[in-house]
């Protein structure tokens, strides 16, 4: 991986998208789409659980709590992974597009 902006194996699109099922992470991203602004995110402090109705909560939170794991060198703040995560989730969306497309 000669590139600088290479991701670790772990956090590729399709490592993350078999951890949490293509179908999830796009409801995930339409339900992050519809309901957060991205000036707030960009604000911090976003408080998911207030943003997200009750009905689209179990699968967003699934998503997002999945993707923003910490691990003992994670040395990330919560929102950090958090915004980290949503990252994570347009990159597993678009590759799955692409990958469909092709």
């Amino acid at each position: 991986m000669g590139s600088s902006t290479a991701l670790p194996l772990e956090r590729e699109p399709a490592a993350l998208a078999m951890r949490i099922g293509i179908v999830a992470a796009e409801a995930a991203l339409a339900t992050f789409a519809r309901n957060l602004d991205l000036d707030d995110l960009a604000d911090g402090g976003v408080d998911f659980r207030g943003a997200i109705g009750p009905a689209e909560w179990p699968v967003f939170s699934l998503v997002i709590d999945t993707l923003a794991e910490s691990n003992a060198d994670d040395g990330r703040s919560l929102d950090e992974r958090r915004a980290d995560a949503l990252n994570d989730l347009a990159r597993i969306c678009m590759a799955a597009r692409t990958n469909a497309a092709a």
